[in-house]
C-alpha cells in the first residue's frame, strides 16, 4: 500500500492531505509521503513565523496564506495538535490586500468576495495568528475597519518579525 502511495504522488495523482487530517479544510493541499524523512514531531512546540509579501491573483487564495494552510495540514496530519502549533503569519507589502474583508475587497472594485475570506477563517479557526502591518496598511490606504475579521494590526512586519525570531520562531517569507 505505501508503494502504491508513493507511486501515485510521484504521478501526480495525490496532491492533498488526507480529509480527517485536515486542520485548513480545502487548503494547504500537499502529498503524503509516509516512507519519507523529516515528518513532524507530535511531541515537538512548533513555533513559526510567516512572512507574506507577495500579492496574488484577484481570483484565487494568496499562495504564502496557502503554504501557511500547508504546513498546519502537514503538522496535524502526522498527529501535531493546536497546543503544539505556534504560528504567526504576518501580511505586508503587495500582500496586503490580501486579508480585506468582503465589503472593502468590493468596494476597491476587485469582486463581490475577497477569495481570501475563507482561507483566512479558517487558518484563524485553526489557531493561526493573522497579523498585517501598519506601515503597509497606511501606504495601501487600508483601515481597521476594512480588516477581514480576525486579522490584527502590527506596527510594522519588520518587528513582528525580529521579534518572534528573538522569541526563538523559524522564519518562512516568501
Amino acid at each position: 500500500m505505501k508503494a502504491m502511495i508513493l507511486a501515485l504522488a510521484f504521478a501526480g495523482a495525490v496532491t492533498v492531505s488526507p480529509a480527517f487530517a485536515q486542520a485548513v479544510p480545502g487548503y494547504g493541499g500537499f502529498t503524503p509521503l509516509p516512507e519519507a524523512g523529516e515528518h513532524p514531531d507530535p511531541g515537538r512546540v512548533y513555533k513559526v513565523v510567516f512572512d507574506v509579501s507577495q500579492g496574488g491573483p484577484d481570483e484565487g487564495p494568496n499562495r504564502g496564506l496557502d503554504r501557511v494552510a500547508r504546513l498546519i495540514n502537514m503538522l496535524a496530519a502526522d498527529g501535531v495538535d493546536a497546543d503544539h502549533r505556534q504560528v504567526v503569519v504576518v501580511v505586508h507589502g503587495a500582500a496586503a490586500l490580501s486579508v480585506l474583508s468582503d465589503p472593502a475587497w468590493a468596494a476597491r472594485g476587485k469582486g463581490a468576495a475577497n477569495p481570501n475570506s475563507a482561507l483566512i477563517r479558517a487558518l484563524v479557526a485553526a489557531g493561526v495568528e493573522v497579523r498585517i502591518c501598519g506601515q503597509a496598511m497606511v501606504g495601501n490606504r487600508v483601515a481597521e475597519e476594512d480588516l477581514a475579521p480576525g486579522v490584527t494590526v502590527d506596527l510594522a512586519a519588520l518587528m513582528t518579525v525580529v521579534h518572534h525570531q528573538q522569541a526563538g520562531y523559524a522564519l518562512i517569507a516568501d
